[in-house]
């Protein structure tokens, strides 16, 4: 079945980091007309029907109430929480309603949640959130089409997509509920820090960054790493960073678009895949910019890098690809 799912997180580019940092704002007006133009960019490559969900801002139906191609599109209804068990169930549902490839439009984190509910997934995760490092910045059509094209196997995605990085983590052997996790981007261990908070992470709190893709050229935990060992998306390994004395290097880095803070380096390394690594508290996990879990002075995290992700859709090659294969060329 050629049916994609477009999952659209409506508060990402809008927490307290436009007043805590200099971060910009994607408007819920912003976000509709993204969506307009993915609808019309995937259908007109291949894509049969389209899964959307409602949201309480009325983004995705005002987004496809004047089309034309509107019976081809499907708003999955649920009650609304509020939280991103609305991202999880959206997802579910959606895999349930035949949907194997996703864009994802929202932040980190947002991607975080659909590749931890379908690890399996083929997902073009597209920005509007703030520290984005895994999801891309593209033109909507353009992403839209792309998506379609594998969407409807025209192209392989085994071929023409990769396989992302994951950390996989496992609390106190993952003998209770909540205690086994994931990471697409970072995992941090913070000191003095409390969970829920949404404020950018403060330098001094930053204990231990764990990453799948250390960039420089980015912002959040990422250029930690990447400013001393960069690291890419289909490099076979991550990075390391330990903060604190004695310091072997110090790093300014944008914990938050335009807040910058000085890191205090004692240690970096590469971490090799499958290879299991020891956290100890006391501390707050945070993954992928989330503060999810709370560690006690006794409690001990493991934290192992696989190569077990989603596939992941890179627009301007897979539309590179296409053109050569001689797709976008209409009978005479």
């Amino acid at each position: 079945m050629n049916h994609l799912g477009i999952i659209v997180n409506p508060m990402s580019g809008r927490d307290v980091r436009r007043v805590a940092a200099r971060a910009s704002t994607s408007s819920h007006h912003n976000k509709q007309q993204q969506v307009t133009r993915l609808v019309l960019g995937a259908l007109a490559h291949g894509v049969d029907r389209i899964f959307l969900a409602n949201e309480p801002f009325r983004i995705n139906e005002r987004a496809i109430e004047n089309l034309p191609e509107r019976d081809r599109i499907e708003i999955l209804r649920f009650p609304l929480t509020h939280t991103d068990k609305d991202t999880a169930y959206m997802t579910r549902a959606m895999w349930d309603a035949g949907c194997r490839t996703f864009i994802v439009l929202g932040g980190d984190g947002t991607s975080r949640i659909v590749a931890r509910e379908q690890p399996n997934a083929i997902i073009l995760p597209l920005s509007t959130g703030t520290n984005n490092v895994f999801p891309q910045l593209m033109e909507a059509s353009v992403a839209g089409a792309a998506a379609g094209i594998i969407c409807s196997q025209q192209l392989d995605p085994q071929v023409h997509c990769y396989r992302c990085k994951q950390l996989h983590i496992v609390v106190n052997n993952g003998d209770q509920p909540g205690q086994r996790d994931m990471a697409l981007i970072d995992a941090v261990l913070l000191h003095n820090d409390m969970l829920g908070s949404l404020l950018p992470f403060a330098a001094e709190n930053i204990a231990e960054v764990f990453l799948t893709r250390a960039e420089p050229a980015s912002v959040g935990m990422s250029p930690i790493g990447g400013y001393l060992l960069p690291c890419h998306a289909r490099d076979p390994f991550g990075v390391s960073v330990s903060c604190g004395q004695p310091a072997i290097a110090r790093v300014r880095a944008p914990i938050s678009p335009g807040l910058y803070g000085e890191i205090a380096v004692s240690s970096y390394r590469k971490i090799d895949l499958d290879t299991p690594w020891q956290i100890q508290g006391p501390g707050i996990l945070a993954f992928d910019g989330d503060r999810s879990i709370l560690l006690g002075a006794a409690d001990r995290a493991e934290l192992t890098l696989r190569n077990d992700g989603p596939w992941i859709i890179e627009p301007a090659p897979v539309m590179a690809a296409a053109a050569a294969a001689g797709l976008f060329s209409l009978a005479p």
